[in-house]
């Protein structure tokens, strides 16, 4: 069981991280070139560019798997994108040192994966077992196994607690899902995946718009982030849509994408503008800019904003998120003007007035205590003459 100070330390790490960036820092490729014996496991780390993910993770887990392990999986001949699924499935969201596994809650605890957090896994898939047995063995499964039996700690390879772990497993983790042909994202067909997932109105404009889906289409190759915003979020701004020019909507429509893969990870550390596949000429136009506040990324333009709801695939080189408001370019559309603040008041005749009101209200109150004494006076006298 962690003791009481463990929270405290990580606060205390996290804060000094968020100063000084370097300290923090890990790269997965460095860590396992110490440990030649995993050198075929790293090696497809960095093909699969699932590398580059873990290294911008904050809180991480790994279980590597030997070269004599990972023979077994390359035994398959799985494509290199059904492959990338299969390691993800090895990188735990969490952080596990061999103390904190030997010390579990309860003897178990469920995590999420690379393969869930990325929104490749299906369904409820993705998520790993992890068990404590009595003799003080600790053993790992998919959610989904197939009926394969757990595979088992062996030994921790790096450990800078609560950022990363890098753990030995006996064997690769089995699931059919994981394992699963997996087409290209060159080979996607961006649309309909939209339409399977929420987005079936804006996919609809895609393929009813003139070469609207075929740009998406044949930027893939070089890298591409869409974003479909959700039928509820299409379906009021429809008149506004078809109102528009043949030109217009095309705009509008490759205004949700930009020529560049971003992962999620790196969306969260972006804070900058960045072209659309509208943009045309100088680059000054169709432009909108990211924003990231902690676990929340939004797209702002001039006009409205947007947040990332969900993820439908990503998968370098190909990204699709899904948003909850349609991007409207300040190029066709109104920007929505702030209120005009209040008129600024004159200090001065303010005060001049509130003394004048005082001085009403005390000559009204010495006005009525002078008719008080009078009244007074007029009934003693009248009293004394009866």
């Amino acid at each position: 069981m962690r003791t009481l100070l463990d929270p405290v330390f990580s606060l205390v790490i996290l804060i000094l991280c968020s100063s000084i960036t370097p300290i923090c820092s890990f790269n997965i490729t460095k860590i396992l070139a110490q440990h030649p014996d995993f050198s075929t496991f790293n090696h497809y780390l960095s093909a699969t560019h699932l590398a580059g993910e873990i290294n911008r993770r904050k809180t991480i887990t790994v279980l590597t798997i030997s070269n004599s392990g990972m023979n077994s999986i390359l035994s398959k001949h799985l494509t290199l994108y059904t492959l990338r699924n299969l390691l993800s499935l090895h990188v735990l969201v969490d952080y596990f040192g061999a103390k904190q596994l030997h010390q579990l809650n309860r003897g178990t605890t469920l995590s999420s994966t690379l393969f869930q957090a990325t929104g490749a896994a299906p369904g409820t898939t993705g998520f790993v077992n992890i068990t404590l047995h009595r003799a003080g063995r600790v053993f790992f499964s998919a959610t989904d196994s197939g009926g394969n039996p757990p595979v088992s700690f062996v030994k921790s390879l790096k450990e800078i607690p609560y950022f990363i772990s890098v753990i030995q497993i006996s064997s690769p983790l089995s699931s059919p899902e994981a394992e699963a042909p997996t087409p290209a994202p060159t080979d996607v067909n961006i649309t309909a995946l939209m339409a399977k997932k929420g987005c079936k109105t804006f996919s609809d404009l895609l393929d009813s718009t003139a070469d609207a889906a075929a740009s998406l289409s044949s930027n893939v190759g070089s890298g591409l982030s869409a974003f479909c915003p959700v039928d509820q979020a299409v379906n009021p701004f429809l008149p506004l849509f078809k109102n528009l020019s043949t030109e217009d909507k095309l705009s509008v429509l490759l205004y949700h994408a930009i020529p560049v893969y971003y992962s999620i990870q790196m969306l969260k550390s972006n804070n900058h503008v960045m072209t659309t596949l509208a943009t045309k000429g100088a680059k000054k136009n169709y432009n909108l800019t990211v924003r990231n506040d902690g676990e929340v990324v939004t797209l702002r333009t001039k006009v409205d904003t947007a947040k990332i709801t969900g993820t439908l695939i990503d998968e370098d080189p190909l990204a699709v998120y899904t948003i909850d408001v349609v991007l409207k370019p300040r190029e066709l559309f109104k920007p929505v003007e702030a209120p005009a603040p209040a008129p600024a008041t004159d200090a001065v005749p303010q005060m001049r007035l509130q003394i004048r009101r005082r001085g009403r209200r005390n000559n009204t109150s010495t006005h009525c205590r002078s008719r008080q004494r009078r009244s007074r006076l007029i009934a003693r006298m009248t009293s004394r003459q009866i």
